[in-house]
């Protein structure tokens, strides 16, 4: 006997319970079938968890620099295994907020693994989701008129490259580290990369970033880029770029040890551990694809702008889809492709209003193109303003950075805007107004930005664009 639906979603990730919620809302009866725990690689292993490690890493730095702000603190001391009990008690509380929100919403969840079936007599369509259930229950059938893909991604190796979760890791078996390290190796300069590299550095390991490309953080403005590995290096972290790891040189006697190609030279490595950051693969094995028609590329499900595949009432959002691999991404994709489904009027996502987020010491934050980018289609005017022209942030005792903005030159469109100081993360919000207002630096200027505040440093840049910065 099949249990019959509005919309189930496959996952309950960050995408898939936020796009749940939202058809409760428009009264769909609604299901999630997840094979794991609700708030998915957000919640459990990624977003959440290295924030939290990453908080602790930045008050521990505090702490060690208080006698600056004239605060003599006698000792220090780090307990790793009471920075984990923070982090996994934060998980688990805003766990059980995502439970009581399925209840709130009436919403249906199925723990176990769910496949999408072909035609057969619970449905003239494939769609139809088979829940296996890990305690050996018989499968429940799930029929429903629409579906919803968010089954998500895990973390990529390089091929020839075994993780063992003891010395070679990923992101998700760093995170059940018991201590820190004496040392580690980082492969991969990206987001992922540069936070795990400026959390370690805090808690005292030896840090080692080797990236492919010739700079850390590639896809992002050069500036940004340049100036994050100056601040990394200051710190102690060493960076090696345009380098290429060969997986088949791995030694792993007391720690690991293993080779890079850099030019026409190779160097070799030592490290304790290795961390290895390279980017995500979708999960799109084993959920029935192939009872459907959807097609994929690279393994990634292909859409609409609006989140249908190739099966009208199937559609896929976040991460297994491609595309900016990022929670709030999955989100916004999640109720843009219920508010589809339900016949509402939707305007598709727009890349260049998504927000990047780098949650480094100091914070790297970005919305649009970078200036190279812009150079390419625009004329461009740009103005830079750094955080230490700005009287909060001296305050702080993070005058690090800078806010920059670039505009086109003759319509004075806002095409970028680039952050890296204390906040960022926080103050690009107020960016991602302007982008979505389509402003101008004039109107962005305009806005009266509270004094002392670290936002001064937007009101700042806006004027910098036409020659008209006040502090600088």
């Amino acid at each position: 006997m099949a249990n019959n639906y509005d919309l189930v979603l496959l996952g309950g990730g960050t995408g898939g319970y936020v796009a749940a919620i939202r058809a409760s809302q428009l009264g769909l009866k609604t299901a999630i079938v997840e094979k794991d725990a609700l708030g998915g690689t957000c919640l459990h292993k990624g977003c959440i968890p290295t924030k939290a490690l990453l908080r602790s890493a930045e008050v521990y730095d505090e702490v060690k620099k208080s006698a600056s702000f004239g605060v003599e603190v006698s000792e220090v001391s780090l307990h790793f295994q009471k920075i984990q009990e923070r982090k996994q008690a934060i998980v688990e509380k805003l766990h059980h907020g995502i439970q009581q929100l399925m209840k709130k919403g009436k919403i249906d969840v199925y723990n176990g693994l769910g496949r999408m079936l072909g035609p057969s007599i619970f449905s003239p369509l494939p769609g139809s989701i088979s829940v296996e259930f890990a305690d050996g229950r018989e499968n429940e059938i799930l029929t429903s008129k629409n579906v919803i893909i968010a089954t998500g991604s895990r973390p990529r190796s390089l091929n020839g490259l075994e993780i063992d979760g003891k010395l070679v890791l990923t992101s998700d078996e760093a995170l059940r580290l018991e201590e820190c390290p004496a040392s580690i190796l980082i492969v991969g300069g990206g987001v992922i990369g540069v936070e795990w590299a400026s959390m370690l550095a805090d808690f005292g390991a030896d840090v080692t970033i080797v990236e492919y490309s010739d700079r850390i953080i590639p896809t992002e403005d050069k500036t940004l880029s340049i100036t994050l590995a100056r601040s990394l290096k200051k710190r102690g972290i060493k960076i090696v770029t345009s380098a290429k790891v060969l997986p088949e040189t791995l030694k792993k006697e007391n720690g690991i040890t293993i080779d890079a190609e850099i030019g026409d030279k190779q160097q070799t490595f030592t490290a304790e551990k290795m961390l290895v950051s390279v980017g995500r693969l979708p999960n799109t094995e084993d959920i029935g694809l192939i009872n459907t028609s959807i097609e994929t590329d690279h393994g990634f499900i292909k859409t609409n702008p609006f989140g249908q595949t190739k099966e009208s009432h199937i559609y896929a959002i976040g991460d297994v889809i491609g595309g900016l691999q990022l929670a709030h991404v999955a989100s916004h994709e999640g109720i843009k492709a219920v508010e589809h489904l339900a016949g509402l009027p939707v305007e598709p996502l727009h890349p260049e209003l998504v927000p990047r987020c780098i949650y480094t010491r100091p914070e790297v934050a970005s919305i649009g193109l970078s200036e190279a980018e812009a150079k390419k289609e625009h004329v461009v005017k740009v103005g830079k303003v750094p955080f230490g022209a700005i009287g909060k942030a001296l305050v702080y005792g993070e005058s690090e950075g800078f806010a920059k903005i670039v505009a086109d030159k003759t319509t004075s469109d806002i095409l970028g805007i680039h952050l890296y100081g204390p906040h960022a993360t926080d103050l690009i919000g107020e960016a991602a107004v302007a982008k979505l207002l389509d402003a101008t630096p004039w109107e962005l200027s305009e806005a009266i930005h509270p004094h002392p505040t670290l936002s001064e440093v937007i009101g700042e840049a806006a004027l910098a664009v036409d020659g008209r910065a006040i502090h600088i």
